[in-house]
């Protein structure tokens, strides 16, 4: 890679930027320590939050430092939500939090070798500042005219809701990160989303007033849009996590699988580390033969071993071809069946009952007399099984782990059943 630039301009990671031909020349004479910040404002960072982080990775492998901070401090006070006030969470649970986004981060980034990556909390700077030293050294470099033209701010400002001076020095706060890590670290550049970017020259004009020396930088990714208009980055059933525990690593594969035909070139750009000639071949695949889903199965694949590891992409893989028939559904792990089930319609049960029984009340069919229609034409599966019996009633030992049943109705629809007592 001979320019970064050029590079996050190919994959369509460059929205904005405070003056493009000076961070070229920065990043040729590098290498460049740059930052970029995330809230502990949920106990989980989310996809949003990828496309950040796997831009410093990129930066980063292309000879540059990162510096990964976690906002202990701006966490304790949130930036402003575009339609109301915030829900401040206590200093302990924001605490708790930093430490989770901490450990979600760090595998992503490199921390040997000479451009190692850095964790900063900005509660470090901020916890022994008191409010006067904060007002006279900081808040006298900003301008309240500048400030209340800033989006976020102006949006808030023509609602209902109004904005309160809290959130509104949440921008005061964001600068002042930037001034320290440039004195701290030497940081020159700072990257975030679009919708940051008033935020991000905050930090940058702050810079300029108090080191009038200084070079620095800002560079904004663009906000993600889906070609159905749904928002990227959440589901039917919600938002996706990078927590295991809030979104089980099938979910998160299966979100990547079931990407758009019309989405998965700009994914692939975003969020793949494959080559330009490989991104240009699945993207060919996917326009010659678009049911081969070649491209979401690669970024599917690539993506989850990103953030959940290999052995987790290896299980979820299994059980993506297991329940549909390609697999052994015995041999997968408890933990990773139910994962996959909780993505498909299902019930839970006291007693087994008929299998027409069970494919009319879980949804597969209408009616009863439809799913003895699909078991005579032979479209009826239990456990990857066909049915070949209209009266069939499933025997105990059949339960998966003990308490699951795998319907299917032809090749692609699933359901399941879990018993909960027999």
């Amino acid at each position: 890679m001979t320019d970064i630039v050029d590079e996050l301009q190919w994959r369509g990671l460059i929205a904005l930027s405070t003056d493009e031909d000076a961070l070229r020349k920065a990043f040729a004479d590098g290498p460049v320590t740059f930052y970029c910040g995330f809230d502990p404002t949920a106990p989980s960072l989310h996809l949003g939050n990828l496309v950040q982080i796997l831009t410093m990775r990129r930066i980063q492998q292309a000879g540059n430092r990162p510096l990964g901070l976690v906002g202990g401090a701006t966490g304790l006070i949130g930036d402003p939500k575009p339609t109301a006030e915030r829900t401040l969470n206590s200093p302990e649970v924001v605490a708790q939090w930093v430490e989770r986004l901490r450990a979600q981060i760090a595998p992503l980034l490199d921390f040997e070798g000479p451009h190692a990556a850095v964790m900063v909390n900005n509660l470090d700077w901020t916890q022994g500042l008191s409010a006067i030293e904060f007002l006279r050294d900081v808040g006298k470099h900003f301008r309240v005219n500048k400030m209340i033209a800033k989006e976020a701010v102006a949006r808030r400002l023509n609602s209902e809701a109004g904005i309160g001076y809290t959130e509104f020095s949440y921008q005061i706060l964001q600068g002042m990160d930037f001034l320290e890590l440039y004195r701290r670290h030497g940081c020159t550049l700072q990257t975030g989303g679009s919708d940051q970017w008033g935020n991000l020259t905050s930090g940058t004009d702050l810079i300029h007033r108090v080191e009038s020396d200084a070079v620095v930088h800002a560079l904004a990714t663009p906000l993600i849009t889906k070609a159905d208009g749904t928002k990227f980055g959440k589901t039917e059933s919600g938002t996706i996590w990078l927590d295991p525990e809030m979104t089980t690593p099938y979910a998160f594969y299966q979100f990547w699988l079931n990407a758009d035909d019309r989405d998965v070139s700009k994914f692939l750009r975003i969020f793949s580390f494959r080559s330009h000639d490989e991104i240009e071949e699945l993207e060919r695949q996917t326009e010659e033969r678009p049911q081969a889903r070649a491209a979401q199965r690669a970024l599917a694949e690539e993506l989850t071993t990103l953030v959940h590891g290999a052995d987790q992409t290896a299980a979820v893989v299994a059980a993506s071809k297991a329940l549909f028939g390609q697999g052994e559904l015995g041999e997968l792990d408890d933990r990773t069946l139910a994962a996959a089930l909780s993505e498909v319609p299902h019930i839970q049960v006291t007693a087994l009952g008929p299998v027409v029984d069970l494919f009319a009340e879980v949804g597969l069919v209408a009616s009863k007399s439809a799913a003895r229609r699909t078991v005579k034409e032979g479209g009826a599966y239990v456990n990857n099984v066909k049915v070949t019996a209209e009266d069939a009633v499933p025997a105990k030992d059949e339960l998966i782990h003990g308490r699951w049943l795998v319907l299917r109705r032809g090749k692609k629809n699933l359901a399941a059943v879990e018993v909960t007592d027999v």
